[in-house]
């Protein structure tokens, strides 16, 4: 398997399928008003830093990170195709999302997913990310988790599947 990660436009035809991908497991798991994830427009007006993981040249994950305020960012759009899960993908995204995200002097990543979204959630925590109180903008939404990490403590948990 030849995995890439790079920093990509969300633009691309074959990223906004991922990004639909996305949008439609959201919609099988919560209601419209508990959905926070940014939408294409909403990724290019707010200069999200994306990135696209690519297996054989084809799309089959993405994420990003939306730079905030005293060194924090937050992920946004974290997807893998459920073809392509189990093969370390989600893992590697994160990993380089950090990297680029430290490289840009970010100490504090932070995140909402969903109560619902097991494999994020245990993807998260494998990566040392800890539960935390509502953040920023979003409502004190009973479907949501909030979660932060300090990137100098990055650890990644082995499974326990």
């Amino acid at each position: 398997m030849s995995l890439l990660i790079v920093q990509e436009s969300p633009d691309q035809p074959e990223v906004v399928l991922l990004l639909e991908a996305s949008d439609a497991r959201s919609a099988e798991l919560y209601p419209v008003e508990s959905r926070y994830g940014l939408d294409l427009a909403g990724l290019l007006v707010k200069g999200v830093k994306f990135f696209v993981a690519r297996m054989n040249g084809q799309a089959v994950g993405c994420g990003g990170y939306e730079l905030g305020e005293d060194a924090s960012a937050e992920l946004k759009r974290i997807f893998v195709l459920p073809a392509a899960r189990g093969r370390g993908v989600g893992q590697r995204l994160i990993l380089v999302l950090e990297d680029a995200a430290m490289a840009e002097g970010v100490t504090l990543m932070r995140l909402e997913t969903g109560v619902k979204s097991d494999e994020a959630l245990r993807l998260y925590e494998r990566h040392g990310y800890a539960r935390r109180g509502v953040f920023g903008d979003y409502p004190d939404d009973p479907l949501s988790v909030f979660m932060e990490k300090r990137l100098q403590d990055r650890t990644i948990k082995p499974s326990l599947r």
